[in-house]
Parts: structure tokens; C-alpha cells; sequence
């Protein structure tokens, strides 16, 4: 999993601050989930799968942290 936490001075307004700190995700991340691999087994907590919203985010429900598509990644269908 490529997991690499990016900054984009070029992101609008309506961007949280936590999207503008997000982990970038690339199609072969995909299905994501939370915690990542990145994260320490000590800050864990229950294994939930993200669904993006149309702008590419998404929040964890438990820890609050924030991913990302990176662009021009192709989110396949079911």
C-alpha cells in the first residue's frame, strides 16, 4: 500500500483543514480502510472500509482521519 501524507496549497475553501493533511490514496489501495498499515497497533481500533465522497475524501468515523484519491485515480465500480 503507498501511503504518503501530502499538503495542496491549491485546495479551495470548502476543503477541511484535515482533507489538506489527508493520506493520498492510489487506485491499488483500493478498497480502503482504516486503521492503514502506516499506523502504529497501538492506536488502533476497529477495521472499517471508507467510501469517498464525489470530490475523492474520506473521514474515518473513529479516529477521524482523513484520505484522499490521489487524482486521476479510477475508483472501480461492484
Amino acid at each position: 500500500m503507498s501511503i504518503r501524507l501530502t499538503e495542496n496549497p491549491q485546495m479551495t475553501q470548502a476543503t477541511t483543514p484535515a482533507a489538506a493533511n489527508a493520506v493520498e490514496l492510489e487506485g491499488k489501495d483500493l478498497p480502503a480502510h482504516c486503521p492503514n498499515p502506516a499506523m502504529p497497533l497501538w492506536s488502533s481500533h476497529p477495521r472499517v472500509f471508507l467510501e469517498f465522497n464525489h470530490d475523492g475524501v474520506a473521514k474515518c468515523p473513529y479516529c477521524g482521519t482523513a484520505y484522499r484519491l490521489k487524482p486521476g485515480t479510477v475508483v472501480p465500480h461492484h
